[in-house]
């Protein structure tokens, strides 16, 4: 469950972007137009989380966070100049703001509340603290 908790907060981040960015535009397409915009960031997200192996520690800062944030808007980003959308340079730094701030801001918060931590970190027996930096101890 906890493993699958991370990618859907993830999931629900991106869309979030999406969704905001279409609604500021004020553009229209209902779902198909969703769909549209957002395949490319799902498709970023998705191979961060593969290549961070996302699901082993959903929420570490290291590697997970910081891998899924830049694939997202590398491969996000990519993926839109392929099927001829736009990605202006002001896009490309709202893009990596707002999905920074978010993808990672959640991991932070997760790892200062003991309380969500215990939602998503491994158990102990499982290996070491996914926070190490953030100064979490394990239990021995």
């Amino acid at each position: 469950m906890r493993r699958v908790l991370g990618v859907g907060i993830d999931l629900c981040l991106v869309l979030a972007f999406v969704l905001i960015g279409r609604a500021s535009h004020h553009d229209g397409g209902g779902l198909a137009g969703l769909a549209s915009t957002a395949w490319p960031f799902v498709t970023g997200l998705a191979a961060g989380e593969i290549v961070t192996r996302g699901w082993r520690r959903p929420a570490a800062l290291l590697p997970t966070g910081i891998g899924v944030w830049l694939s997202t808007v590398a491969v996000g980003m990519v993926l839109r100049v392929v099927a001829g959308q736009g990605t202006a340079a002001p896009f490309i730094a709202v893009a990596l703001a707002f999905l920074g701030f978010f993808l990672l801001g959640w991991r932070l918060v997760v790892g200062r509340v003991p309380a969500l931590r215990a939602l998503l970190e491994p158990p102990s027996a499982e290996g070491p603290s996914a926070y190490p930096a953030l100064g979490a101890r394990r239990a021995d």
